[in-house]
């Protein structure tokens, strides 16, 4: 986007770096914002270049620099990184008139594409299925928005909405796969082990949570694919802290897809219309462990 007070942030995707120009007139107001308190990435890396105007300042970094992070989606890979604006105050000044700010910036890359092979017809096994066998499972966890089309920009929930989270793993050349969820803790830290912890879903693949009175968290029957799970969950925050971050922690894994579900490989909700568990797909006699709790 062009770089106007309405739009004060533009970005560039690259074939090996981002570019990121900023207008210094930051929130639209006419009061320009310093230079020296803009920085990009958890590194805090400073900017490069400013017009001879000074009204734009220009960040160039590699993907991998300034502690950006790399995603993978079945389809794309997805570099994360932030432009923070912290006003300090200068000289003998004590106070500061504008708020933080955290611009998250994304760039989006394919990892597929097409290539013609009309011409060629190897008689031997390609390399790439090969490779593909010893290569670690490419797990996701993302939350989505609404409709489950895309990835939900915003990680901010208001109490009384609902997460709606999508566990995926790309399969490559294996056999095809079915994929669970194993478990999901809540905690305050990044530690899964820390205290206070809530499991949100437990016993190899009971979304626990939903038994609770207050809840209606449960999995989305049916899978959209076999190497997808998606599952809803009422926002929640800890009795008696302030805190407004939470981490959640889940072991996700696969079965192949032609084995039936079972008490160590299921996806379990329960239904309050029939105080019942019922299970994504298989018979319901795998969720029996869920009430008792004498899972695998």
């Amino acid at each position: 986007q062009a770089v106007a007070p309405l739009h004060p942030v533009a970005v560039q995707c690259q074939e090996a770096q981002v570019v990121v120009t900023v207008h210094r007139d930051l929130f639209g107001t006419g009061r320009l914002v310093r230079a020296a308190d803009l920085t990009l990435g958890s590194a805090a890396c400073l900017p490069v270049a400013q017009s001879a105007a000074e009204s734009m300042v220009t960040f160039v970094a590699g993907l991998h620099e300034c502690g950006s992070t790399l995603q993978m989606t079945p389809d794309s890979l997805i570099y994360k990184t932030s432009l923070s604006y912290k006003p300090v105050p200068s000289g003998n000044v004590i106070i500061v008139r504008t708020n933080a700010a955290v611009v998250p910036i994304e760039c989006h890359y394919p990892r597929k594409s097409n290539v013609s092979s009309n011409a060629v017809r190897p008689t031997w096994a390609p390399f790439r299925s090969t490779l593909s066998a010893e290569e670690r499972l490419m797990f996701s966890l993302r939350l989505m928005n609404d409709d489950w089309s895309t990835e939900r920009l915003s990680n901010g929930f208001q109490l009384g909405e609902s997460l709606h989270l999508q566990a995926d793993v790309a399969s490559g050349d294996h056999v095809p796969l079915r994929l669970f969820v194993d478990d999901c803790v809540a905690t305050l830290s990044p530690d899964r082990n820390s205290s206070p912890r809530y499991a949100l879903i437990d016993l190899s693949g009971c979304l626990v949570d939903g038994r609770s009175d207050d809840a209606t968290s449960a999995f989305i029957s049916p899978r959209p694919r076999q190497e997808t799970l998606q599952f809803m969950v009422d926002a929640f925050k800890f009795a008696g802290d302030d805190r407004n971050l939470i981490y959640i922690t889940c072991h996700l894994k696969v079965s192949p897809a032609d084995q039936a579900p079972n008490p160590l490989n299921k996806a379990c909700s329960f239904n309050k219309a029939s105080s019942l568990w019922a299970p994504v797909e298989g018979t319901g006699d795998i969720c029996s462990c869920c009430e008792t709790g004498n899972c695998p």
